[in-house]
């Protein structure tokens, strides 16, 4: 079965959110949660597009959906489709791909998108606190600016420690899930 196959009904019909039985959805409830998580993240800093975007792929059941898709979900144009996934890809939450035996690219939510987001700022936060270290010691650790810096050195450096803890956690919390689910018990 093609992944074109498994977003149809069982009546044939193509669901317009990626899901195989769009039937059992609400699709203006749907559409109202990828409007309000969309909005939420706009807040949050990310471009308005690129968040539509990424709250439809997230609530398709596959987690992808071509351009025209997207464009039909969202009533947006393909161009802006286009840049919302230029974006989105280019802060790896989101991946190209051709559907089998068709010339359409597929966009499709990376595997663990949350865990890989912030495990890749752990790189980000070490160069953060690299260069902020170095600054702490230009601007004289006695002065109130390197003193700022170099609080700020440190609550990145308490931060970077959480996080990757949390981030144990979370793997350890993902295998007792799967073990109970496995077992029967989930």
């Amino acid at each position: 079965m093609t992944s074109e196959d498994q977003r149809r009904d069982a009546n044939g019909n193509k669901s317009a959110d990626g899901s195989a039985d769009g039937a059992r959805r609400d699709e203006e409830a749907v559409s109202r949660f990828v409007e309000r998580f969309a909005a939420d993240m706009t807040e949050a800093g990310m471009q308005r597009t690129a968040s539509r975007v990424f709250a439809a792929l997230l609530s398709s059941d596959d987690a992808s959906m071509t351009s025209a898709e997207l464009s039909e979900q969202l009533r947006i144009s393909p161009a802006a489709v286009s840049g919302a996934v230029r974006y989105l890809t280019q802060v790896s939450m989101v991946g190209r791909e051709r559907d089998p035996g068709s010339r359409r690219d597929r966009y499709r939510l990376h595997h663990q998108l949350w865990y890989n987001t912030f495990a890749q700022r752990d790189s980000i936060l070490t160069r953060w606190e690299n260069t902020l270290r170095d600054g702490a010691e230009t601007l004289g650790r006695d002065t109130p600016a390197g003193a700022r810096v170099a609080e700020t050195v440190e609550f990145f450096e308490f931060l970077q420690q959480e996080l990757l803890a949390l981030m144990d956690r979370w793997k350890d919390h993902q295998e007792t899930r799967r073990a109970a689910e496995a077992g029967g018990g989930g």
